[in-house]
């Protein structure tokens, strides 16, 4: 029986202890209550993408035949420097001069009947008008003579066509550049069916490069023309190069993945990225890690975007604490000694970590970003939310069952 006098009165005490920490706020502790500030200072603040893309030539002309035949003679090769106009290919000739020479033949034939045909219907024309030869007569020599027209006619446009093939056995430079690729060899047969081979692929200017990348769909929502671009290529995993988006285009590609059990197809689309190049070290078909600056801000007034979280309430507020409120959803907090102010501003972009501040507060200003309980060794807590002994009040409500 006095066993249990003495856990009773002993339960009373400790209970009686609880209470008056209770009732007290356990003052020591939250005088242990230390405060983290950050002065609003400029900065940068930038989200990004990232995509895989391949570095191209601004211009690129693949240079090709429209006739058939044996490359007779090569004059530019691998990285030749050529101008616009410049003679870099001859093909046999010998087919195509015997087509121009019976095309010839045959126009110099018609020409003269047609010459023929043409003074025999005006001779025919007079007479006729003068009614001393019959309509019969003169309807032949009408029709002879349109006959023999059409027939020159004819004889004109293959002439034509025979001396244009003769041309396109010349292949000239159609741009100033480099050639960046040869498909032939000299007294390889080219044959010019359905698809015009390709012969030369001339790059317009080296120094004036572009990347283009494959964007995924999800992101390429926050892409626009005119962002910052930085990307790297395997060949120089030290440098850094710039660009700048120039287009999106809008046609999508898709491509399959395949898991264990299904399949999926991934959509992207292709991003045009501008990029200079004045030392060359940018190559036609390098693959590229591209990364573009959706959000991208420099130099502008920022805090972290902690501070428009924290509000001071709860524990961290004791019987010697001020707190000077203001309207508006969006503040920040200052504190000097125990007095915390209110500051309502304006932000403008954030990308999760820090937030600009277009007006409100000025620079320099040291604003409340978290606060953290020493006591026990406990740790930092943000948001205004502390880690906190089990028999410290919380704030009202904190009890309630979400």
């Amino acid at each position: 029986m006095k066993k249990r006098r003495i856990y009773l009165v002993s339960g009373l005490l400790a209970l009686g202890v609880f209470a008056t920490c209770t009732l007290t706020g356990c003052k020591n502790a939250r005088n242990n209550v230390s405060f983290v500030t950050i002065p609003v200072s400029k900065g940068d603040i930038s989200n990004s993408v990232t995509a895989t893309g391949t570095i191209e030539p601004v211009t690129e002309v693949e240079v090709g035949t429209q006739v058939s035949g044996i490359i007779d003679k090569l004059y530019a090769d691998y990285n030749s420097v050529v101008q616009k106009g410049q003679l870099i290919a001859e093909m046999d000739k010998i087919t195509l001069q015997s087509e121009l020479a019976s095309a010839q033949a045959n126009y110099d034939g018609a020409k003269a009947e047609f010459d023929y045909q043409q003074s025999i219907y005006e001779r025919n024309k007079t007479l006729h008008e003068k009614q001393l030869i019959s309509d019969t007569d003169y309807e032949l020599a009408l029709y002879n003579y349109q006959k023999a027209k059409s027939q020159f006619d004819s004889t004109k446009a293959a002439l034509a066509k025979a001396q244009r093939n003769l041309s396109y056995a010349t292949i000239t430079s159609p741009i100033d550049g480099v050639v960046i690729d040869r498909a032939v060899e000299e007294g390889q047969t080219v044959a010019a069916g359905f698809e015009t081979p390709t012969l030369f692929t001339i790059a317009a200017d080296l120094t004036q490069m572009q990347v283009v990348a494959d964007v995924d769909e999800a992101d390429i929502g926050d892409v626009a023309e005119g962002q910052r671009v930085t990307f790297t290529v395997d060949a120089y995993p030290e440098d850094t190069f710039e660009g700048e988006v120039t287009q999106i285009r809008l046609g999508s590609t898709g491509s399959s993945s395949s898991g264990s059990s299904s399949s999926e197809s991934v959509v992207t689309y292709e991003v045009v990225i501008s990029a200079q190049n004045p030392d060359l070290k940018l190559k036609p078909r390098l693959t590229a890690n591209v990364t573009i600056f959706t959000l991208d801000k420099r130099d502008v007034l920022s805090v972290p975007a902690k501070a428009l979280r924290f509000t001071p309430e709860g524990p961290l507020v004791t019987e010697e604490t001020t707190v000077n409120g203001c309207p508006g959803e969006i503040k920040v907090w200052t504190k000097e000694g125990n007095t915390f102010t209110a500051h309502p501003v304006v932000t403008g972009i954030s990308n999760g970590i820090n937030t600009e501040i277009v007006s409100g507060i000025a620079e320099g200003t040291p604003v409340v970003i978290e606060a953290s309980f020493n006591e026990k060794g406990n740790a930092a807590a943000s948001n205004g939310s502390t880690e906190k002994n089990p028999f410290m009040p919380g704030p009202p409500g904190s009890n309630k069952k979400k």
